[in-house]
This record gives structure tokens, C-alpha cells and sequence, in this order.
């Protein structure tokens, strides 16, 4: 099918730009969002004398963007999620969890804005596009932790892997630490009954004889 771009479009056009796309992208996604009209001669005429308009309005909205990304970049959510020991989520995190955890912060962020080039699906720091505008996008860091103080240690600069592995060393020094208590107890019942006097051959052979 081919339509008449009513604004700029990734990877498809600018404003104006007739362009021919899938039937089903253009149903589903380009039409019902007043993203593009049917390219016809009657669309191309009231896109011409709307022009303008669009314009302004599109100046108009990418300037608010614009001051929207200027306080979202860079900013990090935090999303508790359940995993596994080695980091493996039950589940995924979804654009709708990202969208709540930042209207959550204060900020207005609709689920369609974020942009996921994989599925979440382990602990750990993740950086996401956020598309505000057509010409103005930004990005965030999503924290999944388990915990708020996981969640904590992660923005400090530590990942699952060193967390486990302090939890597995210091595991290993506790037990350690166990081992060498009941060593250091048996010890001392060893010390503590070499001392006790041991009568003297010589004058237990002595006394046999009187």
C-alpha cells in the first residue's frame, strides 16, 4: 500500500514523503495512529493544504519533547523482579513495566515511547531507547534487582556475578571459620589432658617391693 507520511517515520521517510508499505503495517500501526493517509489524489491535496499546520504542531511537539529528554536521559528506574541465583528472571521485563516504573519517578512515559531491541530477562543495569518525538529520543537505565538493596549494589558497580560471589566467599569463610572454632576447641581438650600428672614408674616399682 502505499501512503503520505503526516510526519517522520524511522527507517521510512520525512513529513510528505509518499512511501509504499505492508497492508497490514499501514492498518495496524501507520493509519490508526495518524501516522500517514492513503496516498490518493484527494489525501495528497488535504495533506498539502494542512501542511503548514502539521508543521507547527510537529515543531510544537518536538519542542516539548525535547525539554522531556532533557530531564529523562540518563535517569534509572529501578524494576524488583524474582530470578534465580545465577541472574535469570522468571519471567521478562516489558516496555508497560519500564512505563510504570518511570511515571512512577514523576515522569510521563507511554509504553509505546520505549523501544526494547531484546527482551529483559536477567538482573542487572539495561540501557533503553525511549522515543519522544519522531526527531527526539533519549535513553535510561532500567535496574532489575531482586531487592532494593540489590538494586543498590548494582548502581554501585556491581554485578549478579561479583554479588554471588562475595555471598559464595563469604559462605566459604564462615564454614572456615566453623572448622577451625571445633580444631581450636579439640586442641585445647588435647592440651588439658596431657597435663595431668602421671605417676612415676620408678616409684610405683619401689612401693611393690616395701
Amino acid at each position: 500500500m502505499e501512503v503520505v507520511l503526516l510526519e517522520r517515520v524511522a527507517k521510512l521517510g520525512q513529513m510528505g514523503d509518499v512511501v509504499s508499505v505492508k497492508d497490514g503495517y499501514a492498518r495496524n500501526f501507520l493509519l490508526p495512529q495518524g501516522k500517514a493517509l492513503r496516498s490518493s489524489e484527494a489525501n495528497l491535496k488535504r495533506f498539502e493544504e494542512q501542511r503548514a499546520q502539521l508543521e507547527a504542531r510537529n515543531l510544537e511537539q518536538k519542542k516539548e519533547a525535547e525539554g522531556v529528554a532533557a530531564k529523562l536521559d540518563g535517569e534509572s528506574f529501578i524494576v524488583i523482579r524474582s530470578a534465580s541465583d545465577g541472574g535469570a528472571l522468571y519471567g521478562s521485563v516489558t516496555t508497560r513495566d519500564i512505563a510504570d516504573s518511570a511515571t512512577e519517578a514523576g515522569f510521563s512515559v507511554d509504553r509505546r515511547q520505549i523501544v526494547l531491541d531484546h527482551p529483559i530477562k536477567e538482573l542487572g543495569l539495561h540501557r533503553v531507547s525511549v522515543v519522544l518525538h519522531p526527531e527526539v529520543d533519549t535513553h535510561i537505565t532500567i535496574n532489575v534487582a531482586r531487592s532494593a538493596e540489590e538494586a543498590e549494589l548494582q548502581a554501585s558497580g556491581k554485578s549478579i556475578q561479583d554479588l554471588q560471589a562475595e555471598a559464595d566467599a563469604e559462605a566459604e569463610f564462615d564454614i572456615q571459620e566453623l572448622f577451625d572454632d571445633i580444631g581450636g576447641a579439640a586442641n585445647d581438650d588435647d592440651e588439658s589432658g596431657d597435663s595431668t600428672p602421671q605417676p612415676d614408674v620408678a616409684e610405683a616399682a619401689d612401693e611393690d617391693e616395701d
